[in-house]
């Protein structure tokens, strides 16, 4: 791995632990708060691909697993992968990888609403998928009650699809620019 993707690994690491820093918003009727992160899940994804997110991810939960608090709310530990988030937390590397490989798949140049269905299907979708059974099993609760609660945090997670598509766009067209750019200047001098 060359040091600019570990850079940037370790830097969508730290973002999630910043996202980590605002505070939950806790619901009565579920044990798993509403948080900023997922935004950070799928930025990971859209903006560094499906191989570079999914990492980032991953590193994130090491972090966390060795103590540090950096998930909302202050929490951290192991104990937290065997809580009623767990399905959600465990779900993130693999959702950052699926965006991110619908990125790479997508016809270029990208279009935000495209990249907001991405958001949708392997950013929300499917990190409940993961989720939702999980929070039934830990509260031992049906899996439709699980379900039903669970519907709270759609509406705040496609505000955070939308931001994560439309920022995320923007960060790759920049990004890739400015790296075309450099490969063309040094192929140029040589």
């Amino acid at each position: 791995m060359k040091t600019k993707e570990m850079t940037y690994v370790a830097l969508f690491a730290a973002i999630m632990i910043v996202l980590g820093f605002l505070p939950p918003i806790v619901l009565p009727f579920t044990p798993v708060p509403i948080t900023a992160q997922t935004l950070g899940v799928m930025l990971a994804g859209v903006v560094l691909g499906a191989r570079l997110g999914g990492m980032s991810m991953i590193v994130f939960l090491l972090v966390i697993a060795a103590g540090v608090p950096g998930l909302a709310g202050g929490r951290g530990g192991a104990g937290v992968f065997v809580g009623p988030s767990a399905g959600y937390i465990l779900s993130w590397p693999l959702s950052a990888f699926l965006i991110g490989l619908l990125i790479e798949k997508a016809r270029q140049p990208l279009q935000v609403w495209k990249v907001f269905l991405y958001n949708f299907v392997a950013g929300i979708v499917f990190v409940y998928l993961c989720g939702i059974p999980v929070v039934a099993f830990v509260m031992d609760i049906s899996l439709g009650t699980a379900a039903v609660s669970g519907l709270a945090y759609l509406p705040g997670d496609l505000i955070k699809a939308v931001i994560a598509a439309t920022l995320g766009v923007k960060i790759r067209q920049r990004l890739f620019k400015n790296q075309t750019a450099l490969t063309q200047n040094r192929t140029i001098s040589q």
